[in-house]
């Protein structure tokens, strides 16, 4: 076993947890659950409910798939999740992002990251014009 905790299997999953596992497949038109919903179904109600969120914000709105891919890789990136980065980084290729594309993600990643700091650090007022933008 890998991780906290074992991959539930379609086969050995319980009916509740195969509903959502076909939601998944049918909805990103895939014959696989990846591993990342697998472990989310030993406990069915953290998969249900992360589930409809993912279906629920990923959707296409004010902003394409491919935008909130690249967002998704950039956070992830941030926060060191390497699942999430390799997963949302296929997705975003998947969209169509290229590797210039994903360079000047991580570049305007890696600047936010610094620049953040520098402002916490520093402890910047913000200025007021910037306050009801």
């Amino acid at each position: 076993m890998n991780g906290v905790s074992g991959l539930i299997e379609y086969d050995a999953a319980s009916a509740e947890v195969r509903a959502v596992y076909d939601d998944i497949m049918a909805t990103r038109k895939v014959d696989r659950v990846n591993n990342f919903w697998k472990v989310l179904a030993n406990h069915p109600p953290t998969l249900q409910q992360v589930w409809a969120e993912v279906k629920a914000v990923m959707t296409p709105g004010a902003l394409d798939p491919l935008t909130k891919e690249m967002i998704y890789v950039a956070v992830s990136a941030t926060n060191g999740c390497e699942y999430c980065t390799h997963s949302h980084t296929a997705g975003a290729r998947a969209k169509g992002m290229t590797e210039e594309m994903l360079g000047e993600l991580l570049a305007v990643t890696a600047l936010a990251n610094k620049t953040n700091r520098l402002a916490n650090g520093y402890r910047v007022p913000v200025d007021e014009m910037f306050r009801n933008t």
